[in-house]
């Protein structure tokens, strides 16, 4: 089966940034799955997901404006520090250049902190890798189609998981 809309595709991937550096990698973890054409991922991935099946290998270089979109300036904004979170222990504290996550009105967020301060921190709102040309390495591991549900919900429902939907 080829990874087409309301199919799920199950994936390893490792992704790497302009120099060939490793930023995250799915091996050693589960698989990532994700609903193919309901906008779950980022739009030049799908792209070059698509039509691929169990077993494909391959690599796709994306530049910003298919990923996480070009870095904006004045994206910044002062934050209490009470609202980040994502500090690696409890005696840590945050410091420029860190990766913190905000709950907002659309979800949590993953900022960038540019100053800290004890009470307030600045963060920059852009995603991390905004403005960024990355690189996927890909292996197919899984295509199914999709549950009806699944397509209503827009979402992969795992076989022990709910996504809180009243059925």
């Amino acid at each position: 089966m080829k990874i087409a809309e309301k199919t799920v595709a199950h994936f390893h991937y490792t992704l790497k940034n302009e120099s060939g550096e490793e930023l995250e990698s799915s091996n050693g973890h589960e698989p990532l799955a994700y609903l193919h054409g309901a906008n779950n991922t980022l739009p030049g991935l799908e792209k070059a997901l698509e039509g691929k099946e169990k077993g494909d290998k391959f690599s796709a270089t994306l530049q910003p404006e298919e990923a996480y979109g070009e870095y904006q300036q004045g994206l910044e904004q002062r934050v209490p520090v009470k609202h980040l979170h994502g500090l690696p222990s409890k005696n840590a504290t945050w410091k420029k250049g860190m990766t913190a996550v905000v709950q907002t009105e659309q979800g949590q967020r993953q900022v960038t902190v540019v100053k800290a301060g004890k009470f307030m921190v600045t963060v920059d709102i852009n995603p991390p890798l905004a403005g960024k040309v990355l690189t996927f390495d890909i292996e197919i591991v899984d295509v199914r189609a999709a549950t009806e549900e699944e397509v209503t919900h827009g979402h992969v429902h795992s076989a022990d998981s709910s996504c809180g939907h009243d059925h």
